[in-house]
């Protein structure tokens, strides 16, 4: 098997970063997700390269060749080249020295064997010369990607010994390809669910939102919550809530609405904004992602559509009617509104006798409850009426 032709590698910033780290001969192929995805069909995001040069040597090498060279991990090998808009990560063959969970200890090698060795997958551990699209596979790779099979590379559960972010990854692969789960990896995973307490929460926020973001998660977080996988981390998380998750992911479907990691969570969690709150702040999440979990696990209830569209924000609604379901019209009228601006402000009370004080920012409050309920109306006559109710009415 050959890889197919890759555009960015016929570009002038492809040709020359190719030409300067001497990939015609071998000493550089292309790596990982890149080559895996290459296979599938699936548009490459992320360009990795892997060499027999060391770092040192990569950067020379780019410098000399009138391209850019960014240290960006030389204590891992890790070169970034830059070259007419191109960007690609290129890495030195490496071998484990000593692992503690989170990060390895690394030496370099010349040896392609030993850098496949240390990665996790074998899909993930296909090399492919170029120009020539020649297969480099030590681990059976090209066959489980024809499988859509996720395997570890050597003996799982010293693999998640290793690195226990494996854990969550084996997980997302297994969700992105859809293919049967690997047995052994899923005892290896069940076995070691308590390691996931010594990762940082970024890096398990990390994996969740691209676990998420899968076009169907639920087959791998049904195996995820009957196995005990998350309860170590996000014991928020039950089985009971798939079944919303899945009518959530169906209604996002059935609407045309792009798949939201950050809906789809608040759709595993239970109906409550201080939940939501913690779940967010322990994953180290934005302050607007933060908001954003606590507005959409609140059920939208009997409240009205567009107000409540203008109080919490039409993505919360969207988030909100999505979660419950909704597919018909409403959600449709949502999609369609635009936020309209207040059409006055507090001069226009003040101009009605008003003095200046809290008093002005209490009425023009009143004044906008009374508009939104009255739909938002933009004519002058019905606003100048809301406007002089909001001063007399007491």
């Amino acid at each position: 098997m050959k890889l197919p032709p890759q555009d960015w590698a016929t570009t002038a910033g492809g040709v020359a970063i190719l030409a300067a780290l001497d990939a015609a001969s071998g000493a550089t192929r292309l790596v990982g997700g890149a080559v895996r995805d290459a296979l599938l069909g699936v548009a490459v995001k992320d360009i990795d390269l892997a060499t027999t040069l060391p770092p040192a040597e990569v950067m020379q090498r780019l410098k000399l060749a009138g391209l850019k060279a960014i240290p960006t991990g030389l204590a891992h090998g890790t070169v970034t080249a830059v070259a007419d808009g191109l960007t690609v990560e290129v890495t030195t063959l490496r071998r484990d020295v000593a692992t503690n969970g989170r990060h390895a200890d690394v030496t370099y090698t010349t040896e392609w064997q030993e850098d496949a060795g240390r990665r996790d997958f074998t899909i993930n551990a296909l090399y492919a010369g170029l120009p020539s699209g020649e297969i480099s596979d030590f681990y059976g790779g090209l066959d489980d990607l024809a499988a859509r099979r996720v395997r570890f590379i050597g003996e799982p559960l010293q693999r998640i010994a290793e690195d226990h972010l494996r854990i969550l990854r084996f997980f997302r692969f297994s969700a992105r390809f859809a293919g049967d789960i690997d047995a052994e990896g899923l005892a290896a995973c069940t076995a070691r669910a308590n390691d996931l307490m010594a990762l940082s929460r970024e890096r398990i926020a990390g994996e969740m939102r691209g676990l998420l973001q899968v076009p169907d998660p639920v087959p791998a977080l049904t195996l995820m919550l009957r196995n005990g996988i998350l309860k170590p981390v996000l014991p928020e998380i039950s089985a009971d809530r798939l079944p919303m998750l899945a009518r959530t992911i169906a209604a996002e479907a059935a609407c045309g609405v792009a798949p939201d990691w950050r809906r789809r969570l608040a759709a595993l969690l239970p109906p409550d904004a201080m939940v939501a709150q913690g779940v967010a702040s322990r994953l180290r999440l934005s302050n607007a992602d933060k908001v954003r979990l606590a507005l959409a696990v609140v059920p939208l209830g009997d409240t009205a559509l567009l107000p409540a569209a203008w109080s919490l924000g039409s993505e919360a609604v969207l988030d909100r009617l999505l979660i419950a379901g909704e597919t018909g019209p409403r959600v449709g009228e949502l999609r369609a509104w635009q936020r309209p601006r207040l059409p006055a402000s507090g001069r226009d009370l003040l101009a009605r006798g008003l003095r200046p004080g809290p008093e002005v920012a209490a009425r023009l409050a009143a004044f906008e409850r009374a508009w939104v309920a009255a739909g938002f109306p933009d004519d002058v006559a019905t606003v100048t009426a809301l406007l002089d109710s909001a001063v007399t009415d007491v």
